[in-house]
């Protein structure tokens, strides 16, 4: 799978820009600022609708505009197909496959993938259990569709029931036919998604731990594990055990929305025990697993992003990258930096072709390819 071209008008800080790109390596090159990462968002937004940093579409809009719109042309088995998504200011986001508008933005999920790579990935190791959740249902749902309905699924249920709770509260009354009707609903579902996590987790720790140890030649055996109430245990029965504290607090307080995905080093939490590095690699290891399952289910290989990794990994993390890319592991890369003469003396030797890009203040020229 290749993006072959991309067209921004009002995206961030860009007023209007198109580039074509190599089919193998581009790199990015500006200030922090200059709108480097901004282009990998773009990116994002073609493959999965959304911003990678933001929650809100909205703030994607460039200052003083009233619309944004990010149209690429992906190639996939020889096909072309172009993607548009655009938002106007107080509408709802429009995404277009070939021109035609998606009745339900979820048929897009899964069809062009992406892997982004950045700084603030060791977030998931740092952050709470919704930043884990979040992560691995992204990824799973770009590999199954059926379990990406059950999530919407059981999110709309879910906003039902915490709604209907806050009303028990303000209006003083006690609606319990009604709240059953929720929880009979949300039972199936919730039990679906528990399911499906611990079996794609069977799958994906092999595939993990082989990066890990490959990433960083170190010696300590890590694993990530599902940690849920709901396996092996009744989820119906659950939810009227915890009634009255829902009740009390005004939201559901059982359920996969309350699951973690725990990281694990020899046994211990990798946010308390390991080190800066060994979070890095951990982080690192995910992400390259992440691209290897994606790979192999969707039998064509994801856009890579890399959003200033040289400034942030040690040399031999960046080796051991380097090595994967040479070895034709990838397929079209795109990366940021902020020095020329660095990414070059990275990239060099490698055989593949490679375009630069000069960013500044929004407007980017192409430097050279190689």
């Amino acid at each position: 799978m290749l993006l072959e071209n991309l067209s921004l008008l009002f995206f961030k800080n860009y007023d209007d820009a198109t580039l074509a790109f190599s089919e193998h390596i581009n790199c990015f090159i500006g200030d922090n600022g200059s709108g480097k990462t901004n282009l990998l968002d773009a990116i994002h937004y073609l493959s999965l609708t959304k911003s990678a940093f933001i929650s809100s579409d909205a703030q994607s809009i460039k200052q003083g505009e009233d619309f944004f719109m990010v149209k690429g042309r992906f190639i996939v088995d020889d096909t072309k197909h172009t993607v548009q998504v655009s938002l106007k200011q107080g509408q709802k986001k429009t995404v277009t496959h070939n021109k035609v508008v998606y009745e339900k933005m979820s048929e897009h999920i899964g069809r062009f993938p992406v892997v982004l790579i950045s700084p603030y990935d060791t977030d998931l190791i740092r952050e709470g259990s919704e930043e884990r959740r979040k992560y691995f249902d992204s990824l799973i749902s770009q590999l199954d569709h059926t379990y990406l309905e059950t999530l919407i699924q059981f999110n709309y249920i879910l906003k039902q029931r915490n709604s209907l709770l806050k009303q028990f509260a303000e209006r003083n009354y006690y609606d319990r036919d009604y709240l059953h009707i929720l929880n009979e609903q949300l039972v199936p579902l919730g039990q679906q998604l528990a399911q499906e996590r611990e079996k794609f987790l069977e799958m994906f720790v092999p595939v993990f731990q082989k990066h890990y140890r490959h990433i960083s030649d170190s010696s300590e055996t890590v694993t990530l594990t599902y940690k849920s109430q709901l396996l092996g245990s009744d989820f119906a029965q659950q939810l009227l055990q915890h009634e009255r504290k829902d009740m009390a607090l005004q939201r559901t307080t059982i359920g996969p929305h309350k699951d973690d995905f725990v990281f694990l080093m020899d046994g211990n939490p990798v946010k308390h025990f390991g080190s800066q590095g060994q979070q890095k690699s951990y982080v690192i290891a995910l992400k390259l697993a992440h691209f290897e399952v994606m790979a192999e289910r969707q039998h064509h290989k994801p856009l890579l992003l890399l959003d200033d990794i040289f400034d942030r990994l040690d040399e031999k993390r960046i080796t051991k990258l380097m090595q994967m890319v040479a070895a034709h592991t990838f397929g079209q890369i795109f990366l940021t930096d902020t020095h020329l003469d660095r990414t070059d003396k990275i990239l060099e030797g490698l055989s593949e072709s490679i375009r630069r890009f000069d960013v500044k203040d929004g407007v980017v020229k192409v430097i050279a390819d190689g």
